[in-house]
Formats: C-alpha cells, sequence, structure tokens
C-alpha cells in the first residue's frame, strides 16, 4: 500500500469538516460532530489505500479527544474501514 505524504497537500477545517485538496482536486473529507462521530467521509478513489481516510479519522479524535463512531447507515466501503480502526485499540 502506497503511503500518502500529506505534507504536499492542503489541509483545511472549519466547522466540523477536514479536507484534503491538491491544486486540482478535492482527496478526500469527513465531516464530524464534537461527540466524535462521523456523519460522512469520503476518500477519492485515485487515493484510496494510501492512508488518507485513517489520517482523517486521527484528525477527528484529536480533534474532539473522543473515539471514532461511524454513524449509520455504514457502507460496505465504510463496513472495511470499521474493522481497520479495531486496530487502533
Amino acid at each position: 500500500m502506497k503511503k500518502v505524504d500529506f505534507s504536499k497537500y492542503k489541509l483545511n477545517e472549519s466547522d466540523g469538516v477536514f479536507t484534503y485538496k491538491n491544486d486540482y482536486t478535492t482527496l478526500g473529507f469527513v465531516r464530524f460532530n464534537d461527540k466524535g462521530e462521523v456523519e460522512y467521509i469520503f476518500v477519492n478513489p485515485i487515493f484510496r489505500k494510501q492512508g488518507l481516510a485513517t489520517k482523517l479519522l486521527q484528525l477527528v479524535k484529536q480533534k474532539t479527544g473522543k473515539e471514532i463512531i461511524l454513524q449509520e447507515p455504514i457502507s460496505p466501503l465504510g463496513s472495511k474501514l470499521l474493522n481497520s480502526l479495531k486496530k487502533w485499540k
């Protein structure tokens, strides 16, 4: 799995959303609330399997100080992500 060099990209934060962008596109974003609940997470298919979703969720955990909870409904890709979160514990 190729890892993203996050220092190359712009990280924006506003009103419960972290977004990674480059000059051309959005790489991914996560929308969350103060309880640490992830309302939505998206990673551009070109940048998947490179650690971006994990990085976004780590930012949420740092910001909220809470354990990550994915809100329902959870897609099949979300289920895979949820399984990978179990490794954090």
